[in-house]
């Protein structure tokens, strides 16, 4: 797996005076920005079709970009035009570099559309572009009050770029381009095993929480009963069949955009859709809003309570996770349902065992609206989740000897999902090591197999780091 083992720096190195990139191969060009680059600003072409810009796929068709996107639908004559091969300044470029377009459409005005001088350069200046030393460079030209709002053209076009032979470049991207698809294969073969891993796991909860098998035997309940839920054949006899809305309360979350301005308002934090993952939180980004003192009381968040999103990809729809009061005073948007347990009677963590569960995934996927990519469902539908109920001890029991029985997996899981984000930033810096001339490519380029030709000079594949 390490490519780079062979790999030396050049022989002579110049100073190039620019702090990201450091000293470069003697024989490499320093050029402006503005002289490898035409900016465009073509408009009038309401017929092409609607791009995205996105920081992993490059600019796309937004009807290809998983349907996430709002559409335009008037005074599309006013977009901008984007052809094969140019690239694109987007508001977030800051973030995830400049963006290669792989079709042609119209994007948004507020975009910069820049078409290389040389079509020669365009693959090598992908790579550059999508390089962390770049991206972190790019925020040194960002206007405006937030960070990220744009990015002042005229000043970055004035900035220096490595610019190798022609013959180089070419051998860059060969060897980057052979160099992703290695490290493709490598991360599809530990993400398949995630997914056995993972579909070991939910074999092992479903048997548990459906009462297949009693945990605390390891063998079959002593009597069964016929279900009334079809997909769930027989059930243990002692356990109650109920409705969520007869032992757990569904809360609704705020609706956003409301005007609030003759109320007075407190500010509080709020969870979005993209901080509960199946499973997860993800904290990274908590947003504040202002809601008047009753709004805020009606959507707070208490520990114990069970998340889930009310809709997004059908095979994590009704997949939750407890809020164990992470942020104190947090609140809930109506995309989030927050299920309040009765206690005594049902346990956070075993409800999300259930969702999570065969029986779980069928009755979201029986009852969900559906899309062409998403689902979604609504209160009324949760409320009538059919809940298997063994007493609040039994549950608890069985809860234990799940963790016991998937200690292991989830090891694993953590494990090969390290190994994924070692080789992801494996990735990283060899990109940034090779396009800014850090490591000599050319024997290594030089020497590789011909079927990788089969890669075209526009193919610079982005993984997700």
């Amino acid at each position: 797996m390490m490519i780079t083992s062979n790999l030396k720096p050049y022989p002579d190195y110049m100073d190039t005076g620019v702090d990201w990139l450091g000293k470069v191969p003697k024989h490499w060009e320093l050029r402006r920005t503005k002289s490898l680059l035409v900016q465009r600003s073509e408009k009038g072409y309401p017929n092409e079709p609607l791009l995205a810009a996105t920081q992993t796929k490059g600019v796309v068709r937004k009807e290809k970009y998983e349907n996430r996107t709002v559409l335009a639908l008037k005074d599309l004559e006013l977009l901008k035009i984007v052809r094969v091969g140019d690239f694109v300044i987007s508001l977030r470029s800051f973030q995830g570099g400049i963006e290669f377009a792989r079709e042609q459409g119209i994007i948004s005005p507020a975009y910069t559309i820049l078409c290389p001088r040389v079509p020669d350069h365009h693959a090598y200046l992908a790579r550059v572009f999508k390089s962390r030393p770049y991206i972190e460079n790019l925020s040194l030209f960002v206007t405006g009050i937030r960070q990220g709002q744009n990015i002042d053209y005229e000043s970055l076009a004035r900035s220096y770029l490595p610019l190798p032979p022609v013959p180089e470049q070419s051998a860059i991207v060969r060897f980057l381009d052979h160099a992703d698809r290695r490290i493709q294969r490598y991360i599809r073969a530990k993400q398949k095993l995630i997914a056995l891993l993972e579909e070991q796991k939910q074999a092992i909860i479903h048997q548990a929480v459906t009462g297949q098998i009693d945990v605390r035997t390891g063998q079959p309940y002593p009597a069964y009963e016929a279900s009334v839920v079809e997909w769930l054949g027989d059930v243990p006899e002692h356990w109650q069949f109920l409705r969520l809305k007869d032992v757990a309360q569904v809360q609704t979350g705020l609706t956003l955009g409301k005007d609030y301005r003759s109320t007075q308002t407190i500010s509080r934090p709020y969870l979005r859709v993209a901080n509960v993952q199946a499973g997860c939180l993800d904290l990274s980004q908590v947003k504040s809003i202002d809601v008047p003192r009753d709004e805020a009381a009606r959507a707070a968040l208490l520990p114990g309570d069970v998340l889930m999103t009310e809709g997004g990809d059908i095979d994590k729809l009704g997949r939750g996770c407890v809020w164990r009061d992470e942020i104190p005073g947090c609140l809930h948007q109506n995309h989030i349902f927050a299920v309040r347990c009765r206690r005594g009677l049902l346990s956070p963590e075993f409800l999300v065992g259930l969702m999570g569960s065969i029986h779980g995934r069928a009755y979201f996927e029986f009852t969900a609206k559906k899309t062409t990519n998403l689902a979604s469902t609504n209160s009324n539908t949760l409320r009538k989740f059919p809940v298997l109920l063994p007493i609040l001890e039994e549950q608890l029991t069985i809860l234990k000897a799940i963790s016991e029985k998937t200690s292991g997996l989830e090891k694993a899981i953590e494990r090969t999902n390290r190994e994924i984000a070692l080789v992801q930033e494996y990735r990283t810096r060899l990109i940034a090591d090779v396009v800014t001339g850090k490591l000599d490519v050319r024997e290594a380029a030089a020497e590789l197999p011909e079927e990788d030709e089969s890669t075209n000079k526009y193919s610079c594949e982005q993984l997700v780091t």
